[in-house]
Protein backbone atom coordinates (compact mmCIF):
# COMPACT_ATOMS: atom_id res chain seq x y z
CA UNK A 1 0.00 0.00 0.00
CA UNK A 2 0.96 3.17 -0.82
CA UNK A 3 1.69 6.24 1.50
CA UNK A 4 -0.44 9.50 1.25
CA UNK A 5 0.96 13.14 2.64
CA UNK A 6 -1.36 15.22 3.45
CA UNK A 7 0.05 19.10 3.65
CA UNK A 8 -1.29 21.39 6.22
CA UNK A 9 -4.33 23.58 5.61
CA UNK A 10 -2.61 26.88 6.74
CA UNK A 11 -0.11 26.49 3.42
CA UNK A 12 -3.27 26.37 1.26
CA UNK A 13 -4.70 29.80 2.25
CA UNK A 14 -2.15 32.21 0.64
CA UNK A 15 -2.94 33.50 -2.70
CA UNK A 16 -4.97 36.37 -3.11
CA UNK A 17 -7.04 36.98 -6.30
CA UNK A 18 -8.13 40.71 -6.64
CA UNK A 19 -8.06 41.34 -2.90
CA UNK A 20 -9.31 38.28 -1.64
CA UNK A 21 -8.23 35.05 0.08
CA UNK A 22 -8.86 31.89 -2.30
CA UNK A 23 -7.83 28.59 -1.42
CA UNK A 24 -4.74 27.01 -3.02
CA UNK A 25 -4.22 23.94 -4.03
CA UNK A 26 0.10 23.20 -4.97
CA UNK A 27 1.09 19.88 -5.86
CA UNK A 28 4.97 19.72 -4.97
CA UNK A 29 6.67 16.32 -6.51
CA UNK A 30 3.96 13.62 -4.88
CA UNK A 31 2.55 15.72 -2.06
CA UNK A 32 -1.27 16.91 -2.43
CA UNK A 33 -2.58 19.50 -0.41
CA UNK A 34 -6.15 18.93 1.08
CA UNK A 35 -8.83 22.39 0.70
CA UNK A 36 -10.83 23.00 3.73
CA UNK A 37 -14.43 24.20 1.96
CA UNK A 38 -16.56 26.10 3.72
CA UNK A 39 -19.81 23.65 4.05
CA UNK A 40 -23.45 24.45 3.87
CA UNK A 41 -25.25 21.09 5.36
CA UNK A 42 -27.17 22.31 7.81
CA UNK A 43 -25.67 21.49 11.88
CA UNK A 44 -28.83 19.58 13.00
CA UNK A 45 -28.48 17.05 9.72
CA UNK A 46 -24.77 16.59 11.00
CA UNK A 47 -25.39 15.79 14.42
CA UNK A 48 -28.17 13.54 13.77
CA UNK A 49 -25.68 11.59 11.08
CA UNK A 50 -22.99 11.58 14.24
CA UNK A 51 -25.44 10.17 16.45
CA UNK A 52 -26.46 7.01 14.42
CA UNK A 53 -22.24 6.54 14.32
CA UNK A 54 -21.34 3.81 15.95
CA UNK A 55 -17.90 2.36 16.47
CA UNK A 56 -18.44 -0.91 15.57
CA UNK A 57 -19.31 0.64 11.82
CA UNK A 58 -15.23 1.11 11.92
CA UNK A 59 -14.48 -2.28 12.13
CA UNK A 60 -13.74 -4.67 8.58
CA UNK A 61 -16.97 -5.90 8.41
CA UNK A 62 -16.01 -9.83 7.93
CA UNK A 63 -14.14 -9.20 11.64
CA UNK A 64 -18.20 -8.36 12.84
CA UNK A 65 -19.03 -11.86 11.92
CA UNK A 66 -16.27 -13.61 14.01
CA UNK A 67 -16.67 -16.01 15.98
CA UNK A 68 -13.77 -15.33 19.25
CA UNK A 69 -11.82 -18.05 20.14
CA UNK A 70 -12.11 -20.37 22.58
CA UNK A 71 -9.82 -20.95 25.16
CA UNK A 72 -9.12 -22.89 28.62
CA UNK A 73 -9.80 -21.33 31.39
CA UNK A 74 -6.47 -20.17 33.53
CA UNK A 75 -6.07 -21.03 37.01
CA UNK A 76 -7.64 -18.11 38.93
CA UNK A 77 -10.67 -18.24 37.37
CA UNK A 78 -11.07 -22.42 37.18
CA UNK A 79 -10.10 -21.91 41.12
CA UNK A 80 -12.95 -19.14 41.57
CA UNK A 81 -15.17 -21.14 39.74
CA UNK A 82 -14.48 -24.71 41.36
CA UNK A 83 -14.17 -23.06 45.10
CA UNK A 84 -11.14 -24.54 45.20
CA UNK A 85 -7.21 -23.64 45.46
CA UNK A 86 -5.08 -23.59 42.28
CA UNK A 87 -3.10 -26.49 43.39
CA UNK A 88 -6.57 -28.22 44.78
CA UNK A 89 -7.04 -28.74 40.69
CA UNK A 90 -5.92 -31.31 38.85
CA UNK A 91 -5.78 -29.55 35.37
CA UNK A 92 -5.91 -32.38 32.06
CA UNK A 93 -7.35 -30.09 30.06
CA UNK A 94 -4.43 -27.94 28.11
CA UNK A 95 -1.98 -30.07 27.33
CA UNK A 96 0.39 -27.91 29.69
CA UNK A 97 3.85 -30.02 30.98
CA UNK A 98 3.10 -30.12 35.06
CA UNK A 99 6.50 -30.75 35.65
CA UNK A 100 7.68 -27.04 35.28
CA UNK A 101 11.01 -25.84 33.37
CA UNK A 102 14.43 -26.42 34.22
CA UNK A 103 15.77 -25.15 37.47
CA UNK A 104 18.29 -22.51 35.14
CA UNK A 105 14.79 -20.99 34.02
CA UNK A 106 14.04 -19.69 37.66
CA UNK A 107 17.34 -18.59 38.51
CA UNK A 108 18.04 -16.93 35.20
CA UNK A 109 14.44 -14.92 35.45
CA UNK A 110 15.04 -14.31 38.81
CA UNK A 111 18.46 -12.42 37.80
CA UNK A 112 17.49 -10.44 34.41
CA UNK A 113 19.83 -7.54 34.56
CA UNK A 114 17.83 -5.05 31.78
CA UNK A 115 14.05 -6.18 31.82
CA UNK A 116 13.63 -2.06 30.97
CA UNK A 117 15.90 -2.52 27.80
CA UNK A 118 13.45 -3.25 24.78
CA UNK A 119 14.06 -7.09 23.67
CA UNK A 120 16.96 -8.12 20.54
CA UNK A 121 14.68 -7.78 17.47
CA UNK A 122 16.21 -10.53 16.00
CA UNK A 123 16.56 -12.95 18.87
CA UNK A 124 20.09 -13.36 18.04
CA UNK A 125 20.98 -15.44 21.88
CA UNK A 126 17.60 -17.36 21.24
CA UNK A 127 18.34 -18.47 17.44
CA UNK A 128 22.06 -19.29 17.91
CA UNK A 129 20.60 -21.62 21.07
CA UNK A 130 18.38 -23.18 18.74
CA UNK A 131 20.78 -23.73 16.00
CA UNK A 132 23.15 -25.56 18.13
CA UNK A 133 19.80 -28.10 19.72
CA UNK A 134 17.91 -28.09 15.93
CA UNK A 135 21.31 -28.75 13.79
CA UNK A 136 19.81 -25.96 11.73
CA UNK A 137 21.54 -22.49 10.98
CA UNK A 138 19.99 -19.66 12.78
CA UNK A 139 19.39 -18.27 9.01
CA UNK A 140 16.64 -20.56 8.85
CA UNK A 141 14.92 -19.93 12.15
CA UNK A 142 12.49 -16.83 13.30
CA UNK A 143 11.42 -16.63 16.60
CA UNK A 144 7.95 -15.65 17.82
CA UNK A 145 5.23 -15.37 20.80
CA UNK A 146 4.26 -18.73 20.71
CA UNK A 147 3.65 -20.65 17.57
CA UNK A 148 0.66 -18.80 17.04
CA UNK A 149 1.90 -15.41 16.52
CA UNK A 150 3.79 -17.37 13.52
CA UNK A 151 0.89 -18.70 12.62
CA UNK A 152 -1.01 -15.69 11.98
CA UNK A 153 2.47 -13.65 10.73
CA UNK A 154 2.72 -16.66 7.87
CA UNK A 155 -0.87 -15.83 7.14
CA UNK A 156 -0.76 -12.29 6.66
CA UNK A 157 2.53 -12.72 4.67
CA UNK A 158 0.71 -15.25 2.30
CA UNK A 159 -2.67 -14.87 2.13
CA UNK A 160 -4.82 -12.15 0.59
CA UNK A 161 -8.19 -11.41 1.46
CA UNK A 162 -10.47 -14.51 -0.21
CA UNK A 163 -7.63 -16.62 -0.92
CA UNK A 164 -8.07 -20.06 0.68
CA UNK A 165 -6.02 -22.67 2.74
CA UNK A 166 -6.73 -26.39 3.11
CA UNK A 167 -7.24 -27.22 6.98
CA UNK A 168 -7.83 -31.34 7.95
CA UNK A 169 -10.23 -31.55 10.96
CA UNK A 170 -10.18 -32.86 13.25
CA UNK A 171 -7.21 -30.41 14.26
CA UNK A 172 -5.62 -27.42 15.99
CA UNK A 173 -8.55 -25.20 15.67
CA UNK A 174 -6.10 -21.91 15.35
CA UNK A 175 -5.55 -22.28 11.73
CA UNK A 176 -9.20 -21.69 11.00
CA UNK A 177 -9.43 -18.68 13.08
CA UNK A 178 -6.70 -17.29 12.06
CA UNK A 179 -7.66 -17.70 8.57
CA UNK A 180 -11.22 -16.04 9.52
CA UNK A 181 -8.94 -13.20 11.10
CA UNK A 182 -7.40 -12.27 7.93
CA UNK A 183 -10.59 -12.68 5.39
CA UNK A 184 -9.45 -16.57 3.92
CA UNK A 185 -11.40 -18.96 3.16
CA UNK A 186 -10.82 -22.76 4.62
CA UNK A 187 -11.31 -25.58 2.80
CA UNK A 188 -11.52 -28.40 5.06
CA UNK A 189 -10.52 -32.29 4.00
CA UNK A 190 -11.74 -34.39 7.22
CA UNK A 191 -9.66 -37.23 8.16
CA UNK A 192 -10.56 -40.47 7.56
CA UNK A 193 -11.75 -42.53 11.25
CA UNK A 194 -8.46 -43.45 12.45
CA UNK A 195 -7.59 -39.65 12.36
CA UNK A 196 -5.12 -40.26 9.64
CA UNK A 197 -4.48 -37.75 6.54
CA UNK A 198 -6.46 -38.59 3.52
CA UNK A 199 -3.98 -37.67 1.24
CA UNK A 200 -5.65 -38.71 -1.80
CA UNK A 201 -9.22 -36.17 -0.95
CA UNK A 202 -5.83 -33.50 -0.06
CA UNK A 203 -4.38 -33.64 -3.81
CA UNK A 204 -8.11 -33.54 -5.27
CA UNK A 205 -8.59 -30.20 -3.10
CA UNK A 206 -5.60 -28.34 -4.12
CA UNK A 207 -6.20 -29.12 -7.83
CA UNK A 208 -9.98 -27.89 -7.58
CA UNK A 209 -9.29 -24.98 -4.84
CA UNK A 210 -6.36 -23.85 -5.60
CA UNK A 211 -5.28 -22.85 -2.09
CA UNK A 212 -2.61 -20.99 -0.85
CA UNK A 213 -1.29 -23.11 1.93
CA UNK A 214 -2.22 -25.66 3.92
CA UNK A 215 -1.82 -26.69 7.85
CA UNK A 216 -0.80 -29.87 8.98
CA UNK A 217 -0.25 -31.42 12.64
CA UNK A 218 2.15 -34.04 13.61
CA UNK A 219 1.54 -35.42 16.17
CA UNK A 220 -1.78 -34.07 15.69
CA UNK A 221 -4.26 -32.70 18.35
CA UNK A 222 -6.40 -34.24 19.49
CA UNK A 223 -5.81 -37.40 18.61
CA UNK A 224 -1.99 -37.65 18.66
CA UNK A 225 -1.68 -38.75 15.32
CA UNK A 226 1.93 -38.48 13.47
CA UNK A 227 2.42 -37.94 9.68
CA UNK A 228 4.59 -40.58 7.94
CA UNK A 229 7.61 -39.24 5.88
CA UNK A 230 5.50 -40.60 2.79
CA UNK A 231 2.34 -39.03 3.24
CA UNK A 232 4.38 -35.74 3.91
CA UNK A 233 6.01 -36.04 0.64
CA UNK A 234 3.38 -36.91 -1.49
CA UNK A 235 1.82 -33.37 -0.25
CA UNK A 236 4.97 -31.73 -0.97
CA UNK A 237 4.74 -32.36 -3.95
CA UNK A 238 1.37 -30.74 -4.67
CA UNK A 239 1.85 -26.81 -5.79
CA UNK A 240 0.93 -25.57 -2.20
CA UNK A 241 2.66 -23.41 0.84
CA UNK A 242 3.08 -26.60 3.70
CA UNK A 243 3.39 -25.67 7.49
CA UNK A 244 4.19 -28.24 9.33
CA UNK A 245 2.87 -27.38 13.51
CA UNK A 246 5.27 -29.88 14.89
CA UNK A 247 4.30 -28.63 18.89
CA UNK A 248 4.55 -31.99 20.20
CA UNK A 249 7.11 -33.76 18.33
CA UNK A 250 8.81 -34.60 21.14
CA UNK A 251 6.78 -36.78 22.52
CA UNK A 252 6.38 -39.03 19.24
CA UNK A 253 10.07 -40.70 18.92
CA UNK A 254 10.50 -39.14 15.61
CA UNK A 255 12.61 -36.75 14.01
CA UNK A 256 11.76 -33.05 13.72
CA UNK A 257 11.54 -31.73 9.78
CA UNK A 258 13.12 -28.65 10.34
CA UNK A 259 16.10 -29.57 8.46
CA UNK A 260 13.80 -30.49 5.56
CA UNK A 261 13.11 -26.71 4.93
CA UNK A 262 16.59 -26.59 3.09
CA UNK A 263 15.17 -28.91 0.50
CA UNK A 264 11.36 -28.23 0.05
CA UNK A 265 11.06 -24.11 -0.86
CA UNK A 266 7.62 -24.94 -0.08
CA UNK A 267 7.67 -26.24 4.19
CA UNK A 268 7.50 -24.39 7.19
CA UNK A 269 8.36 -26.19 10.39
CA UNK A 270 6.87 -24.98 13.82
CA UNK A 271 8.06 -25.89 17.17
CA UNK A 272 7.17 -24.24 20.88
CA UNK A 273 8.75 -24.08 24.11
CA UNK A 274 5.22 -24.55 25.65
CA UNK A 275 5.31 -28.65 26.09
CA UNK A 276 9.09 -30.08 25.90
CA UNK A 277 10.24 -27.03 28.37
CA UNK A 278 6.80 -26.40 30.21
CA UNK A 279 6.82 -22.53 29.40
CA UNK A 280 3.82 -21.83 27.88
CA UNK A 281 3.04 -19.08 30.37
CA UNK A 282 5.89 -17.36 29.22
CA UNK A 283 5.01 -17.59 24.87
CA UNK A 284 8.39 -18.76 23.45
CA UNK A 285 7.64 -20.77 19.78
CA UNK A 286 10.07 -20.61 16.54
CA UNK A 287 10.02 -21.60 13.08
CA UNK A 288 12.25 -23.20 10.45
CA UNK A 289 11.77 -21.46 7.16
CA UNK A 290 13.27 -21.62 3.71
CA UNK A 291 15.29 -18.49 2.88
CA UNK A 292 13.00 -17.37 0.09
CA UNK A 293 10.17 -17.01 2.58
CA UNK A 294 11.89 -16.13 6.28
CA UNK A 295 12.99 -12.58 4.59
CA UNK A 296 9.11 -11.56 4.38
CA UNK A 297 8.56 -12.64 7.59
CA UNK A 298 11.62 -10.63 8.83
CA UNK A 299 9.69 -7.16 7.17
CA UNK A 300 6.45 -7.96 8.60
CA UNK A 301 6.71 -9.44 12.34
CA UNK A 302 6.20 -7.04 15.07
CA UNK A 303 9.97 -5.65 15.69
CA UNK A 304 9.53 -6.89 19.78
CA UNK A 305 7.68 -9.99 19.41
CA UNK A 306 9.72 -11.88 22.04
CA UNK A 307 10.27 -10.13 25.38
CA UNK A 308 12.98 -10.15 27.24
CA UNK A 309 11.96 -12.68 30.02
CA UNK A 310 10.87 -14.88 27.35
CA UNK A 311 14.37 -15.00 25.67
CA UNK A 312 15.77 -15.09 28.88
CA UNK A 313 13.58 -18.67 29.99
CA UNK A 314 14.02 -20.01 26.74
CA UNK A 315 17.57 -20.13 26.83
CA UNK A 316 18.21 -21.26 30.26
CA UNK A 317 16.12 -23.87 29.32
CA UNK A 318 17.92 -24.99 26.62
CA UNK A 319 21.03 -25.43 28.90
CA UNK A 320 19.72 -28.40 30.50
CA UNK A 321 18.86 -30.87 27.73
CA UNK A 322 19.03 -33.91 30.54
CA UNK A 323 16.02 -32.30 32.33
CA UNK A 324 14.43 -31.61 29.19
CA UNK A 325 14.75 -35.30 28.16
CA UNK A 326 14.17 -37.19 32.04
CA UNK A 327 10.65 -34.90 31.99
CA UNK A 328 9.92 -36.27 28.30
CA UNK A 329 10.60 -40.00 28.95
CA UNK A 330 8.23 -39.43 32.35
CA UNK A 331 5.22 -38.56 30.70
CA UNK A 332 5.90 -41.10 27.40
CA UNK A 333 5.98 -43.23 30.23
CA UNK A 334 3.14 -41.77 31.91
CA UNK A 335 1.09 -41.74 28.80
CA UNK A 336 1.44 -45.21 27.86
CA UNK A 337 0.53 -46.10 31.62
CA UNK A 338 -2.51 -43.78 31.60
CA UNK A 339 -4.07 -45.35 28.01
CA UNK A 340 -3.73 -48.86 29.73
CA UNK A 341 -5.94 -47.68 32.64
CA UNK A 342 -8.37 -45.59 29.97
CA UNK A 343 -8.73 -48.56 28.39
CA UNK A 344 -10.56 -50.62 31.21
CA UNK A 345 -13.23 -47.78 31.92
CA UNK A 346 -16.32 -49.84 30.56
CA UNK A 347 -17.26 -45.90 29.22
CA UNK A 348 -14.37 -44.68 26.98
CA UNK A 349 -12.25 -45.80 24.30
CA UNK A 350 -9.04 -44.23 23.79
CA UNK A 351 -6.81 -43.99 20.85
CA UNK A 352 -3.61 -44.53 21.11
CA UNK A 353 -1.46 -41.11 20.96
CA UNK A 354 2.24 -40.10 20.05
CA UNK A 355 1.76 -36.82 22.38
CA UNK A 356 1.55 -35.86 26.03
CA UNK A 357 -2.50 -36.38 25.59
CA UNK A 358 -5.39 -39.01 24.49
CA UNK A 359 -8.25 -38.70 23.00
CA UNK A 360 -11.17 -40.74 24.17
CA UNK A 361 -14.56 -41.60 22.65
CA UNK A 362 -17.11 -41.50 25.23
CA UNK A 363 -19.53 -44.57 24.85
CA UNK A 364 -22.33 -46.34 26.97
CA UNK A 365 -25.11 -43.60 26.43
CA UNK A 366 -22.42 -41.55 28.91
CA UNK A 367 -22.63 -37.53 27.82
CA UNK A 368 -19.30 -36.28 27.10
CA UNK A 369 -20.11 -32.92 27.95
CA UNK A 370 -21.85 -33.93 31.42
CA UNK A 371 -18.76 -36.22 31.89
CA UNK A 372 -16.66 -32.90 32.01
CA UNK A 373 -18.58 -31.24 33.80
CA UNK A 374 -18.79 -34.11 36.84
CA UNK A 375 -15.25 -34.31 37.03
CA UNK A 376 -14.57 -30.90 37.53
CA UNK A 377 -16.46 -30.71 40.36
CA UNK A 378 -14.22 -33.13 41.97
CA UNK A 379 -11.34 -30.58 40.79
CA UNK A 380 -10.39 -32.77 37.74
CA UNK A 381 -10.00 -30.69 34.13
CA UNK A 382 -10.43 -32.69 31.01
CA UNK A 383 -11.45 -30.91 27.53
CA UNK A 384 -14.66 -31.66 25.55
CA UNK A 385 -15.33 -30.83 22.56
CA UNK A 386 -18.76 -29.02 20.62
CA UNK A 387 -17.70 -29.29 16.87
CA UNK A 388 -19.22 -31.60 14.87
CA UNK A 389 -15.93 -33.42 13.85
CA UNK A 390 -15.93 -34.31 17.64
CA UNK A 391 -19.00 -34.81 19.17
CA UNK A 392 -18.92 -37.53 21.82
CA UNK A 393 -15.21 -37.36 22.72
CA UNK A 394 -13.21 -35.65 25.39
CA UNK A 395 -8.94 -35.07 26.04
CA UNK A 396 -7.00 -36.07 28.67
CA UNK A 397 -3.74 -34.20 29.22
CA UNK A 398 -0.74 -37.02 30.19
CA UNK A 399 0.19 -35.74 33.63
CA UNK A 400 2.02 -36.70 37.11
CA UNK A 401 1.21 -40.34 38.73
CA UNK A 402 -0.69 -39.15 41.60
CA UNK A 403 -2.77 -36.72 38.40
CA UNK A 404 -3.55 -40.15 36.87
CA UNK A 405 -4.15 -41.33 40.17
CA UNK A 406 -6.84 -38.42 41.07
CA UNK A 407 -8.40 -38.57 37.09
CA UNK A 408 -9.06 -42.43 37.57
CA UNK A 409 -10.38 -42.06 40.84
CA UNK A 410 -13.31 -39.73 39.83
CA UNK A 411 -14.10 -41.81 36.91
CA UNK A 412 -14.34 -44.89 39.16
CA UNK A 413 -16.65 -43.01 41.03
CA UNK A 414 -18.57 -42.42 38.02
CA UNK A 415 -18.97 -45.83 36.52
CA UNK A 416 -20.84 -47.06 40.13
Amino acid sequence: MGVVEISSFSALWSAKLNGARRPVCSLEGRRRGVLAMASTVDVQHLSEANRELTGDSFIRPHLRKLSPYQPILPFEVLSTRLGRKPEDIIKLDANENPYGPPPEVFEALGSMKFPYVYPDPESRRLRAALAVDSGLEADYILAGCGADELIDLIMRCVLDPGDKIVDCPPTFTMYEFDAAVNGAHVIKVPRKPDFSLNVELIADAVEKENPKCIFLTSPNNPDGSIIGDEDLIKILKLPVLVVLDEAYIEFSGIESRMKWVKKYENLIVLRTFSKRAALAGLRVGYGAFPLSIIEYLWRAKQPYNVSVAAEVAACAALQNPTYLEDVKNALVQERERLFKLLKGVPFLNPYPSHSNFILCEVTSGMDAKKLKEDLAKMGVMIRHYNNKELKGYVRVSVGKPEHTAALMDGLSRLSQ
